[in-house]
């Protein structure tokens, strides 16, 4: 039992370790993000593409990002694929959305996959240890 118990607040201990270096993750990505506005500004205003500093090269990166306008998806889509760029379109099923259908179909199926799924889907289970606060 005292193995038990040691496995668990060694757990316990590491996800609560993990939990701070996240919150950490996040406060210095936020400081990164500061920083790096900072920086690009001041090297617009100077009219500086690149720069040496201790023994980096320091340059202006402008990347476009885009993406779908929720409600225009399937207008989009449709454009897409009559401009001949239907290669860029493609269906997907959220994995978690297919996990949760799946499990639904199991336990509807006497805990065996129903045979129409037989092939087209893989499973298997993951068991873990949660933890709560005891009342």
């Amino acid at each position: 039992m005292m193995e038990m118990f040691d496995l668990a607040d060694r757990l316990k201990a590491l996800k609560d370790l993990k939990k701070q270096v996240d919150e950490m993750g996040k406060k210095v990505k936020d400081e990164i993000d500061i920083m790096e506005a900072a920086l690009s500004q001041l090297m617009i205003e100077e009219e500086m593409q690149s720069f040496n500093r201790a023994g980096l090269i320091f340059y202006l990166n402008t990347k476009l990002y885009a993406s779908v306008i929720p409600y225009k998806k399937e207008d989009l889509f449709s454009t897409l694929k009559r401009e001949g760029y239907g290669d860029l379109v493609y269906e997907t099923v959220n994995a978690n959305s297919l996990a949760a259908f799946v499990r639904e179909q199991v336990e509807e199926n006497e805990e065996e996959l129903p045979s129409w799924l037989e092939g087209l889907v893989s499973t298997y289970e993951k068991t873990s240890v949660g933890m709560r606060k005891g009342k």
